[in-house]
């Protein structure tokens, strides 16, 4: 049985450390293969069956309304009636997703984001996640863990990839060598959140950044777990992790289109 629970996306960034991308939509937007980042996040959750969705907008977006706006019918076969205008589609290739398009604010920092949406939900738990990370971790042990132990949030901690290629070397031969490598040591925010809404009262802040006030304080109060997760984790900050990710994409090599697994098992 599916929990059907929300998904909220921090999707109101200005994505400075990819001005090169973002000039003119904001960094959820940019895209991976022919899909924008935001589509392929949405995607990996909606596998798992969770397809309600609620997407905090801030820089530019009116980009991200008018993308969901057009899905349907760009995804769809039409049949248009030219002279009467009238327009009916007659095969559609859509998901099932319900997506709520929130307005938070130009300049609101992530906690008064995160504090809107939490305001307007009606279930006990939410995922939250950031609108620049892809990761296959498994959704259902995530929150499976999260209701484990009773704690306010739950946050997926990983393994940093290496900033640059990483080679083993016998002598002066090359024995391997390994691009963007998962660090051995340390750990840090993956994103992935599962959230109870007692969150709230920590939310009191909107010009603080998330990771600097209430995760600090949860922390504190012992109320912030971790679910450590070894496996595949990216973040798209700049133009050179953008050209990654699509090779990946491109090569059919992505460990986060787990759909098409799905369909071939």
């Amino acid at each position: 049985m599916v929990d059907h629970i929300p998904t909220c996306l921090l999707a109101g960034g200005l994505g400075t450390r990819l001005s090169e991308k973002t000039e003119d939509k904001p960094k959820p937007m940019v895209e991976i293969g022919q899909y924008p980042m935001l589509w392929h996040i949405m995607k990996y959750y909606s596998t798992f069956g969770f397809q309600d969705f609620k997407i905090a907008l801030g820089y530019r977006g009116d980009v991200i309304k008018d993308y969901f706006l057009k899905y349907h019918m760009m995804r769809s076969n039409l049949s248009i009636d030219l002279k009467t205008g009238t327009t009916t589609v007659t095969k559609s290739d859509t998901e099932a997703w319900n997506i709520d398009l929130i307005e938070t604010g130009l300049h609101t920092q992530t906690t008064g984001r995160i504090r809107q949406i939490c305001e307007q939900l009606t279930s006990k738990e939410f995922f939250l996640t950031y609108g620049d990370g892809l990761s296959d971790v498994d959704l259902n042990k995530l929150l499976q863990f999260h209701r484990s132990h009773g704690k306010l949030v739950t946050v997926t901690a990983v393994r940093p990839p290496a900033r640059f290629g990483v080679m083993k070397i016998d002598g002066h031969q090359v024995t391997s060598f390994e691009e963007k490598p998962q660090l051995g040591e340390g750990w840090i925010n993956g994103g992935f959140f599962v959230v109870d809404v007692g969150i709230l009262p920590y939310l009191t802040d909107d010009m603080m950044p998330f990771e600097y006030g209430p995760m600090k304080q949860l922390a504190l109060e012992g109320q912030l777990m971790t679910y450590m997760h070894n496996g595949f984790w990216a973040c798209m900050d700049t133009l050179r992790d953008v050209r990654s990710l699509d090779r990946m994409w491109q090569d059919d090599k992505a460990p986060w289109r787990i759909w098409d697994r799905q369909r071939e098992a």
